[in-house]
């Protein structure tokens, strides 16, 4: 399949999916959503990192922040990205989600003077990744800024998905620069896929 082709793939199944996500019921999707962070939460990764790399949800994405306060809770460094030029992004500390403000494309972000999250060997870092879709063999489709894709070409941690069940497929079309993520976490269970 040529670039071309594969490029209109993405963003037919952006689409159809992006759909489908906004047209799931409210309870349903609240019950999901607290199904697929019990798991998230009961992953030993989750346990033993001690740095939570989490996303802030937008509409119609599965809510994250239950995660995010337990993991304050816990005393784990919790970080948010911060999507700066060239459509890259850094992750900033924060000690509370009040710490976030609307950024770009209406995301909430942390602020810009808030401690930078610099990866080091010693550190079990945990990356959550946002997706519209995940393939049985845990590639994502992602929005297709490129922005996650930029920063895991670096980061030497467990990369984790959330996602609802009816939102994987056979496979998504990808390139030899697109990583997979470590693990997968639907409201129905947990799929770990060997590391990149």
């Amino acid at each position: 399949m040529d670039r071309l082709n594969i490029k209109e793939l993405k963003t037919e199944l952006r689409t159809l999916y992006k759909e489908k996500r906004k047209e799931l019921p409210q309870e349903e999707k609240q019950r999901m959503d607290k199904a697929i962070c019990d798991r998230f939460l009961s992953l030993s990764s989750y346990r033993y990192a001690d740095t939570i790399l989490l996303y802030y949800p937008l509409k119609n994405e599965i809510d994250t922040r239950r995660i995010a306060l337990d993991a304050l809770e816990k005393g784990k460094r919790l970080a948010f990205p911060r999507c700066i030029e060239n459509n890259e992004m850094v992750y900033h500390y924060v000690t509370s989600l009040d710490e976030l403000t609307s950024g770009k494309y209406g995301i909430n972000e942390p602020k810009e003077d808030l401690p930078l999250y610099v990866q080091s060997a010693d550190s079990h870092a945990l990356c959550v990744l946002p997706a519209i879709i995940y393939d049985k063999k845990g590639y994502r489709l992602g929005y297709g800024k490129g922005y996650y894709d930029r920063f895991l070409s670096s980061f030497k941690g467990t990369k984790a998905g959330l996602i609802y069940s009816d939102f994987i497929i056979d496979e998504i079309p990808h390139g030899r620069y697109d990583l997979r993520a470590d693990v997968v976490i639907t409201e129905k269970g947990v799929i770990p896929f060997a590391k990149n």
